[in-house]
């Protein structure tokens, strides 16, 4: 897999890349100063490397065993680790509605995740039909894999579920509530 640093070079040198990952997927490179002041509850440091349209923020971690986990922290104060280092992170960003997936999970339930991911995919096609196109576009270019959404979905369980102790984001002393959500479903209406 490609460094953090590599693949990050990477996007900063492809405008095209980067515009896609800004405008498909809500990975902005240049909105880093979104997780300004956000750390781990460990004390150990991170590092802000991207920021979404809401206002959320991607963080790198220190390095641990050879890789540098992703942890992301949302503007309305949720927070946890997204993946094992920012190849995987990416791979999740651009194949999975992954942010959704968290927050109906039913407070962390694989099934009601996979059941969220089935319904959250088809949306997905239907507010941007060439998602498919620009993740395989986003993938090719950073030598990245373009995974079933069912494995995303196991790997961003496994990732989530690891948040507490080490992967805890605070904001001044302040921790973050953990990713999962308590909904199954949205509230109004169900899935459809």
């Amino acid at each position: 897999m490609p460094s953090s640093d590599h693949l990050l070079d990477l996007i900063r040198s492809t405008p095209e890349i980067d515009l896609l990952l800004r405008t498909s997927f809500g990975f902005d490179i240049h909105r880093k100063h979104n997780g300004d002041g956000l750390g781990l509850a460990s004390g150990a440091p991170l590092e802000p490397i991207a920021g979404e349209w809401a206002g959320g923020a991607y963080l790198l971690c220190a390095e641990q065993d050879g890789r540098r986990p992703v942890v992301f922290a949302s503007s309305e104060g949720q927070g946890g680790l997204l993946a094992e280092d920012l190849a995987d992170a990416l791979e999740i960003i651009i194949g999975l509605a992954w942010h959704d997936c968290l927050g109906f999970s039913g407070g962390g339930d694989p099934d009601v995740m996979q059941t969220s991911a089935r319904h959250l995919e088809r949306s997905r096609g239907r507010d941007n039909p060439d998602i498919d196109q620009d993740a395989a576009q986003v993938a090719a270019a950073l030598s990245l894999r373009v995974l079933p959404v069912t494995d995303l979905v196991v790997r961003l369980h496994a990732a989530a579920s690891k948040t507490e102790p080490d992967h805890l984001v605070t904001d001044g002393g302040q921790a973050y509530d953990p990713p999962f959500g308590e909904h199954s479903e949205p509230r109004h209406g169900g899935w459809r």
